[in-house]
């Protein structure tokens, strides 16, 4: 079983009336519901107003994978709280930063760049490509799907170059993006997801469901939750 969290920073700007009226119980919820019908994951939610911004030691401890999504408090998560997550992922833990978590401290702490990008919101439609067909995260997929509306983020990323892009995103506008992004950090998996602004209900699209089911197979651990805090005195292998 699959043991994932995901976190919302969930605040007021979350649950205004336009947010609401799409996501009622907040974009976290909308996420889990889905991936609480997968037998093979079990599912809790966190946020911003749990203790210790909902990211505490227990429950990195007790998490396979994080799906952290965030978007204007990035703020007030800590140095502290954030270095918690990348130590996590470091020894094991699988983590899906989606949409503007691209500025999150843990996804910067991660992968050493600013995460800047160029942005428009003005509910344009968005076609993602598949550029890597074989990789799990796309599996079941078509080559390419569209969005109707989505929140545009542009290239130049600033992002190192990834270990896999397997989706660009094409906008109305005219801009690209590399909107699906893979990386390994220590014993960590992480996966960088560009849909998800909070006003359009694209995690309600099948496809989009079905990128974040992927992602967290793709991204759970690979090693023994006991040995992600091994740290062990060995005997030599040889006569001393």
């Amino acid at each position: 079983m699959i043991k994932v969290t995901v976190w919302n920073e969930y605040g007021e700007k979350q649950k205004r009336e336009e947010v609401a009226k799409v996501y009622p119980a907040g974009i976290h919820a909308a996420i889990a519901e889905f991936l609480d019908k997968e037998k093979d994951i079990e599912v809790k939610t966190s946020t911003l107003q749990d203790d210790e911004r909902g990211l505490s030691q227990a429950l990195l401890d007790g998490t396979d994978v994080l799906i952290y999504w965030a978007h204007c408090y990035h703020d007030k998560v800590s140095f502290e709280d954030s270095a918690r997550v990348v130590d996590a992922v470091n020894r094991g833990m699988g983590v899906i930063f989606l949409h503007s978590a691209h500025k999150a401290k843990p996804f910067t702490g991660l992968l050493g760049t600013s995460g800047y990008l160029e942005w428009r919101e003005a509910a344009e439609k968005e076609r993602l490509f598949v550029t890597e067909p074989g990789h799990e995260i796309a599996a079941g997929l078509p080559l390419h799907f569209e969005i109707e509306h989505e929140e545009m983020y542009g290239e130049p990323f600033d992002i190192p170059n990834p270990e896999a892009t397997v989706f660009i995103g094409w906008y109305k506008g005219g801009n690209v993006f590399r909107s699906g992004v893979c990386y390994t950090r220590g014993r960590g998996r992480v996966f960088y997801f560009q849909p998800g602004h909070e006003t359009y209900g694209n995690y309600y699209l099948p496809n989009i469901q079905r990128v974040i089911v992927n992602a967290v197979r793709w991204a759970s651990p690979r090693t023994h939750a006991s040995e992600r805090n091994s740290c062990p005195n060995v005997a030599p292998l040889e006569e001393i």
